[in-house]
């Protein structure tokens, strides 16, 4: 499995107990998805490893208390601390409005009168206020994700098309250009 075929799910963060059961922190917006896991690929030394789940319940309300098939200790102390992958093909298809971030790198950002905002290179969702990273003509350009301002998904097509308030854009490229004098 190649982690480009991946999405993170989330990150191994301890043990729990001497039977071997490490406790599993998601990373999602949806984690009662995640109760019925048979497997996971966790990344050891860059490659995405299989672990097959015996046992799987709640820790806390973000995250699995597992135990693998064949788990020890041992087992245990090695994937502490590592990330875990599920591929892509396990994700609900999204409809609508709705997608998630790892689908709309590289979408163009239009507003409703067609003209272009830019082109997605990545998300921030690493702040409370996430935010689309857009290339604009070699600038960087910035767009809070609000649902309210997002009129149009295009999957097809590959484009978002959203009504941003005005002046919001012309603010955010003047800043940048009296950043570079």
């Amino acid at each position: 499995m190649r982690k480009e075929d991946c999405y993170f799910l989330g990150k191994i963060t301890r043990k729990h107990g001497l039977q071997g059961n490490v406790i599993l922190k998601l990373d999602t917006d949806q984690p009662e998805i995640y109760n019925k896991l048979e497997s996971i690929f966790i990344e050891i030394n860059g490659l995405l490893v299989p672990f097959f789940i015996q046992k799987i319940s709640w820790s806390k309300q973000d995250s699995l208390n597992i135990l693998f098939k064949n788990a020890t200790d041992q087992l245990a102390e090695q994937v502490i601390g590592k990330e875990v992958y599920l591929p892509l093909s396990t994700l609900p298809k999204l409809e609508g409005k709705k997608f998630y971030y790892h689908e709309i790198i590289h979408f163009k950002i239009w507003d409703n009168k067609g003209n272009l905002y830019g082109e997605i290179q990545s998300v921030n969702d690493q702040t409370a206020q996430h935010y689309f990273i857009l290339n604009l003509d070699g600038k960087e350009v910035i767009i809070p994700i609000i649902k309210d301002w997002i009129l149009e998904v295009n999957r097809k097509e590959k484009f978002i098309k959203m009504e941003l308030p005005e002046g919001l854009l012309e603010v955010f490229l003047a800043e940048s250009k009296n950043d570079e004098a």
